[in-house]
């Protein structure tokens, strides 16, 4: 069992009230948009990151991070990347490939949007976190936690972290 904090779009912000729910996780997932490095620093001296760069990230992001992060977490295939997509709409750059080869779950940020859909075509979840940074159009800032067991992914919730 792994309990998991998705995160995206901090835009360089980290602070005390996102790190209390690094604490409760055994991983967190950065879906892009990292900003300075120091968030993901922080994040790893608590806990296991895997993250990948966005499109606002700079070349010292983009050394540490893939574009896309193909993983297993339990029994569950995971692929995460920045500029993902809906299902039905996914970013043309990925979409063949997600057709031949899609994972359990498909997680995304760029957005803002927190949405989290069932794409039936391709039998997988799809997530997107919304943003927990300060910058950018989203109201509030938000986050996804959730527990992996064996091929399941169960107890999902919606953090809110506020107004930004």
């Amino acid at each position: 069992m792994k309990k998991i904090l998705l995160l995206s779009d901090t835009h360089s912000h980290i602070d005390d009230v996102i790190l209390k729910y690094v604490a409760w996780a055994d991983e967190v997932w950065h879906a892009g948009d990292i900003g300075d490095l120091s968030v993901t620093e922080a994040i790893e001296k608590q806990k296991t990151l895997r993250a990948v760069y966005g499109n606002i990230d700079g070349s010292d992001a983009r050394i540490m991070f893939p574009l896309h992060n193909r993983f297993s977490c339990e029994g569950v295939q995971v692929w995460m990347t920045h500029i993902g997509g809906y299902p039905g709409k996914y970013n043309p750059n990925i979409r063949e490939e997600l057709k031949l080869n899609p994972p359990k779950l498909f997680i995304c940020g760029h957005s803002h949007i927190l949405k989290v859909q069932y794409d039936k075509t391709l039998d997988l979840l799809h997530m997107n976190p919304g943003a927990c940074g300060k910058s950018g159009f989203h109201q509030v800032r938000t986050m996804l936690r959730f527990v992996i067991e064996g091929d399941k992914i169960k107890d999902l919730e919606v953090i809110e972290l506020g107004k930004k």
